[in-house]
């Protein structure tokens, strides 16, 4: 048996038998955030997403309760304008359950997000950056800039939700009453319906947000960095194992102005519409071009701009960046809305200096 590793098992179950202890004191225990590699990066989307998803379960649970409380009626005895007003109603007591939800994730993220730029500003002085200790003023929009727009696509997505279990609601209703069901079966329908859209949706849906708001923390604090340590440039630097996109395959290596990225975060920062937020800066989709080929593009202001066609993709392979063609140039990224990471659901793309 090899005594080092059973020395680090010991140290690990010591670790975990006292923060269990503390907890159960009332004592708050806070872990340091490791995220400049991609191991700790993913262990602190794991701990941010499992965090969000126990702040926002109860009050998504009681808008289930509360629309199928409003909905389970005979709907054969009502007229198409009440039962449509029925439905309504139902939306606007499930919104008011989780009206608070986007609020009540600010406090923990600004906790989170103030950790991330710490350890994120601390591994850059030891790569020999010149720069302070303490956070500086853009350390400081970057907190807060990432705890807000992440707090508003929160919100925006609860809206989204509903209005989707809205035209859910109304065709299973319509379903129901055509196909001849009684009243409890339309509304065993619309509890799975307002589960599936408010519950089931949110156990992928927080993992993304986790990993969009510690990735966004972590580039603004490096660009942050690059800034007062006068680095004009950063490159794009992604993990190339089987699990990267052809997106950030395609990007890795790509070099951004660091000025460029100071003004997305400008114009950013200056917009309380998460819709705006995303036009300024978009994440890349993967679509079907022409001849069947996967074109990795970006929608800003109703058109959509091609970044490049993969000829050959490298998903499933490592250190492999595979091939493209018809590629947007270096110095046309920041223009189509490129600056820097994420720029897709769960990415772990990161950035270095160039010097």
């Amino acid at each position: 048996m090899c005594v080092a590793s059973t020395t680090d098992d010991v140290i690990r179950e010591g670790r975990r038998a006292a923060d269990d202890l503390l907890a159960h004191l009332g004592v708050p225990v806070r872990k340091a955030f490791i995220v400049v590699t991609p191991r700790g990066f993913d262990a602190t989307v794991s701990r941010i997403a499992a965090l969000l998803r126990r702040l926002a379960r109860k009050p998504e649970i009681e808008a289930v309760k509360q629309a199928v409380a409003v909905l389970d009626v005979d709907w054969r005895a009502l007229t198409a304008a009440q039962r449509s007003q029925l439905v309504r109603r139902a939306l606007t007591e499930a919104g008011r359950a989780v009206q608070s939800v986007h609020a009540q994730v600010r406090e923990p993220l600004g906790r989170a997000a103030s950790d991330v730029v710490s350890a994120t500003r601390s591994d850059a002085r030891r790569r020999g950056l010149a720069i302070a200790a303490d956070f500086n003023a853009v350390d400081r929009r970057a907190v807060a800039y990432a705890v807000r727009a992440n707090s508003l696509f929160v919100r925006d997505e609860y809206g989204r939700r509903l209005d989707a279990f809205g035209a859910e609601a109304k065709g299973l209703v319509a379903a129901g009453l055509e196909g001849g069901l009684g009243r409890d079966e339309i509304a065993s329908d619309l509890a799975r319906a307002a589960n599936a859209a408010m519950v089931q949706r949110s156990a992928s849906y927080w993992d993304i947000i986790a990993a969009s708001f510690v990735g966004e923390s972590r580039s603004l604090s490096q660009i942050s960095s690059y800034a007062e340590a006068g680095i004009e440039r950063f490159v794009l630097s992604a993990v190339l194992d089987e699990h990267t996109t052809d997106t950030c395959r395609f990007l890795d290596g790509k070099v951004i102005q660091t000025s460029d990225a100071l003004h997305m975060l400008d114009r950013m920062e200056s917009s309380e519409d998460p819709s705006a937020i995303k036009q300024i800066r978009p994440w890349v989709r993967e679509r079907l071009g022409d001849g069947g080929k996967r074109t990795l593009v970006v929608d800003r202001d109703g058109e959509r701009g091609v970044l490049a066609v993969v000829e050959r993709s490298g998903v499933g392979t490592r250190d492999d960046r595979g091939e493209f063609s018809h590629t947007l140039s270096g110095r046309d990224l920041a223009p189509a809305g490129i600056g820097f990471p994420p720029f897709h659901g769960l990415c772990r793309t990161t950035t270095l200096p160039d010097v």
